[in-house]
Formats: C-alpha cells, structure tokens, sequence
C-alpha cells in the first residue's frame, strides 16, 4: 500500500484536484496520514489537544547532569516486531534504520524471574516445575516430554500477558485436541535456551500455521499478541522510540498545532464542522474533509451529530485496554550484579512485568529500570492510586526479587503513565481478543467506515490493534480513500455533465 501512494505522488492529486484535510490527532497514525495526504498534493493541517505530538508513543527522558539528558523510558509503545513491514519501511525511508536494536522481551534473558509456587524462580530453572504444574491439570493420555514443555511454556507466556481475569478463561483453552495434534510433531528443532529447556513458540507457529486452526477463537486471536511479544526478531530504536513521530512530523509542510482540543463534531453534506477548544475560548472551524485518528474512548465523550447510528454505536461499543508504566530512575544497573543483562521478568502481583533496558549512556547518569508495565484491571488498580501510594506498592513487591531498590539513594526519579486515566486517550489500545476473524474484521471496517467527509484512522481502524503497524496501515489507508473520494453533489454533477455530452437528456 506504501509503494502505491508512493508512486502515485506528484502524478495525480485525485479526484476534483487537490483536497484542503484537517486531521485530529498528532500520534504517529495522524502524522503519517499528514505526510501521506501532503505527498499526494494536497494540503493537510493537524490538530492536537495535548501540548506534545507522538500520542501513545512517548519517550520519557529524566535528567542527566550539567543539564545534559539521562538515561530515557518508553512509557508508550516500546518495540516493533520486525515483521510488521510498514513500521519498518517507514523507519528506513524516514533515516531511521542506524538507531535500530535489538529489544529483548520476556523470557529472553535466563537470569530473569518468574514466579512459583513458593518464590520467584529463574527463567533457566522454572522448566520442571511449570511441566509440572502443567502435566498436573492435562487430563487423558500422557504426553511427551516435548509436548508438555511446549504447553507450559505456552500457558507461562499468556500467563505473563494476559490480564489475570483473562488469563483465567484462557489456559483452559489449550485443550486435549491442540495437546494431540503437538505431540505428532517433532519439537526438537524450537527447544532453546542454553540448556534447551524452553520451546520457541513463534518459530513454531510460523512453521506450523495449521495448528492455529485448533486453537479455539478466544486463543487464536490471543495468539497473536503472545508471538509478537515473546519474539526474537523484536526491534526499538536506540534513541527512543519518539524519534518515529518527531521524524515524521519534521516532513509534514502543513501547520501542526498543539493545544487545539476538540470538543464536537458536526457531519454535513457540504463538509465538517469541528468545535475547538483553546484556552478559554471554543471556536468552530468549518473543514472540508476531516480525518479523525484520536481513540474511540475520547470521541465518545464529544458531542456527535450528523453521524449515522451503526458509527455512533461503533464508538460507543468498541473496547480499550487500559495500560500503566511506572519507570525507576536508578544510580546503577544493580540487576546486572544479580546475572540480568535485559529482556524482562514476570514478576506478577499488581507490578506484572519488569524490563530491563540496556544501560546504553553515560554510567554517570544512572540507569532506568522499567519497574511495572501492567495492562487491563492490573492496570486500572495502579492507574486510581496516588503517585506515592503506586510507587510504594511497586517497590515493596519488586523489591522481594531485587532488594537493591531499598537502598538508599538508590532510586533516583519515577515517571509513569496511567494511559485509561489520560484524558487524551482513556485507554492504551483496542484488543479484540476472544473474537472470530469475520466480527474482528467486520469491527475494523465498521470502524474505519467514513462519515460523509469525515474519514477515521488509527490503530482501533486496523487489522493490527495495538501496534504502531496498525496506526500506521490505518493512516495509508485512509490516504488512499481520500485520494479517491468524490463527495456525493460531485458526482451527481459529473453524471450529468456527461450525460448531457452524449446527447441524452440530463
């Protein structure tokens, strides 16, 4: 789709000729659309209700000394499955791809943790005992050492991601028949580690995309999030990853503008009508198209007319995860004393999980240490407390597995990000998970649907939710329907006029 708006730029500003587009939303789903829209020739300005671009790509930077800038946390999106081809493809024409490195995720680093029975354990010990616990509750027949290793990793890793609730009515989906059809295949090939004593489950479901069909629906979808974040071919910038917005907005021609918050939206059939909010005054502007790439959660709190009820229902019904960050500020790397050279822990309790970022800049400076990254009810939990009640609680569990943090003088800063408590997005994704592939597409066309000469973009409008590759084909989406779009009079008109060319009356 990018190469087709590509070679299409300069050669054709589309239908009627060059459109006048405001778009809502300097995340990188707005900016990308801006980009697109300006290259295709026609002229786009942005509008962003918060004072800072990027959305929910925000790379938080604490402070080095002699006003110089420490060490950096993602408290937004943080990594890119090097499979999601457009994200890559824009970091490369974008001049991006010397900052590209490898991120380490969960499970990746043996040294990291995970929890037990009685106490945290090892990612290089834990094998016995998740086969354990695993071949406890699998009725039927015995399995294979294999199978079993591959079914306790599997329900470990959505153990890790999913919400506890969720979890819950997950790892009872890895059922007799997914177990039966694992265990005729040979395992051998995805055993790793360094002791061969865990299973690659994304090697094995890319070799294998047959046994997805077994997975039951709530899993199947699932899946997808479990293989793109326990990857081995995740990337991130090195730099941070806001140098993806702040890139892509350096190209845009067009005005973008901060502090410009709507707050209602009118559909008319001559154009868009938007009610802005600066400061204290509320103005209205009078827009000929409009792409609107802010979440569905924040639209649904404006005042919408002129759209038609399957939309309205769409924003009302569509669901977001709610997502909280905490980051520590550290004097030193202390997890590399105890063996934790990156990746992540799970460390569950209301923390979740812990990364581990490489202490790439000056010693001097410190190190961070991504202490919680929690979604859903966890994530809420966290998101109502005070700072200092939320940092308390994340320090006494964290602490059980790296007492370090108890130290004076130790944490230096915290920064965090409760994204369901943010007004500017009161949620930190779409997830459809537990959902068939017909409803799952259906939601994405329905939400992406445009209203007259409004047009939607963004990750809830795409086939990858949650990912900055499903902001980003959202916004080449949208570009390509605007290219094209000819509002209703147009055409009326244009099929007159050449009935009226062909003699027959009009």
């Amino acid at each position: 789709m990018a190469e087709l708006l590509h070679e299409m730029d300069g050669t054709d500003s589309g239908i009627d000729g060059p459109k006048r587009i405001t778009v809502i939303g300097a995340g990188i789903a707005g900016l990308v659309a801006a980009y697109e829209l300006e290259r295709l020739g026609h002229h786009v300005q942005v509008i962003e209700a918060s004072h800072e671009i990027g959305g929910r790509i925000h790379t938080h930077r604490f402070p080095g000394g002699g006003g110089q800038a420490g060490p950096f946390a993602e408290l937004g999106a943080m990594r890119i499955p090097a499979g999601h081809r457009l994200t890559m493809h824009y970091i490369a024409e974008l001049g991006l791809q010397n900052q590209v490195r490898e991120f380490r995720t969960l499970f990746s680093d043996a040294a990291a943790y995970l929890p037990g029975p009685s106490g945290f354990l090892r990612v290089r010990d834990a094998h016995e005992t998740l086969v354990g616990e695993f071949a406890a509750r699998v009725p039927g027949r015995p399995y294979r050492e294999n199978t079993l290793l591959f079914g306790a990793w599997l329900e470990a890793s959505i153990r890790a991601i999913a919400p506890r609730p969720y979890y819950e009515r997950l790892r009872s989906e890895i059922d007799v028949e997914l177990l039966n059809l694992i265990d005729h295949i040979d395992l051998t090939p995805y055993r790793c580690g360094s002791a061969g004593n865990r299973i690659d489950l994304h090697a094995f479901f890319a070799d294998h995309p047959q046994v997805r069909s077994f997975c039951p629906p709530r899993l199947e979808r699932f899946l997808d999030d479990v293989l793109d974040e326990t990857s081995s071919t995740i990337v991130r910038l090195r730099n941070g990853m806001d140098a993806l917005p702040q890139r892509v907005a350096s190209r845009i021609r067009g005005r973008i503008s901060t502090g410009h918050e709507v707050v209602g939206i009118q559909v008319r059939d001559d154009g868009v009508t938007l009610r802005i909010r600066q400061g204290i005054r509320t103005l209205s502007k009078t827009c000929d198209y409009v792409v609107c790439t802010i979440p569905f959660t924040v639209l649904r709190r404006m005042r919408l007319t002129g759209f038609d009820q399957n939309k309205l229902d769409i924003v009302q019904q569509t669901k977001y995860w709610p997502a909280t960050k905490v980051a520590f500020h550290c004097r030193e790397p202390f997890w590399e004393k105890d063996g934790i050279s990156g990746g992540a822990s799970f460390t569950g309790g209301h923390v979740r999980q812990t990364y581990y970022p490489p202490a790439e800049g000056d010693p001097a400076f410190g190190a961070v240490l991504l202490a919680s990254y929690s979604i859903g009810p966890d994530a809420d939990a966290l998101g109502r407390l005070s700072e200092v009640e939320r940092n308390g609680i994340i320090t006494r569990e964290l602490s059980v597995i790296h007492p370090e943090l108890r130290e004076p003088g130790m944490v230096l800063g915290v920064a965090g990000r409760a994204w369901g408590a943010r007004r500017w997005s009161w949620g930190a994704a779409t997830v459809r998970w537990g959902q068939e592939a017909s409803l799952r597409e259906a939601e994405r066309r329905e939400a992406a649907r445009p209203q007259k000469g409004l047009f939607f973009a963004g990750e809830h409008c795409s086939s990858k939710p949650a990912w900055i590759e499903g902001a980003i084909e959202s916004a080449i989406d949208v570009a390509h329907e605007i290219q094209w779009y000819r509002p209703r009079a147009n055409r009326v008109f244009a099929a007159a006029a050449r009935l009226s060319r062909s003699g027959e009356p009009a």
